[in-house]
């Protein structure tokens, strides 16, 4: 489904759940070329400031361009732009849920600004920001 400017409202969201496993998180530096130790290595990352392997922060953030592209406003979507500050780390086996919230619609530009929030299984928030998009037209 996919949603126009005409459809969206000021405070209609959507979410997107993700967990995050040790084939994904190696899979992901493959693909990125982002191998950096803390991501893919026990033993380097048991001496970083984490403690333990932690999931790329751009992985984690992919979470929020699934939930636009497929969600809200859904097909169609053009990923503008995000600002983003992370919070948390994410580590492997973690279980994330992405929430975005229509909080800006500039219906003469086509432009939607969504606050996003990215969550853990425990509650706990592990990044924040603001998206822009440019909603499907049909």
């Amino acid at each position: 489904m996919s949603y126009t400017i005409e459809q969206l409202h000021l405070g209609q969201k959507d979410h997107f759940e993700k967990t995050f496993s040790d084939s994904d998180v190696m899979l992901f530096a493959e693909i990125s070329g982002d191998r950096n130790p803390v991501h893919i290595n026990d033993i380097a990352a048991k001496s970083s400031v984490f403690g333990q392997r932690v999931v790329h922060g751009a992985f984690v953030l992919s979470t929020i361009s699934a939930l636009l592209g497929e969600k809200l406003p859904g097909e169609g979507t053009i990923y503008l732009g995000q600002e983003s500050k992370f919070i948390a780390p994410v580590f492997i086996g973690d279980t994330v849920t992405a929430t975005c919230e229509v909080v800006e619609l500039m219906t003469d530009k086509n432009i939607v600004k969504l606050h996003c929030s990215l969550v853990n299984q425990n509650g706990n928030v592990v990044a924040e920001g603001l998206a822009t998009v440019m909603p499907p037209k049909i």
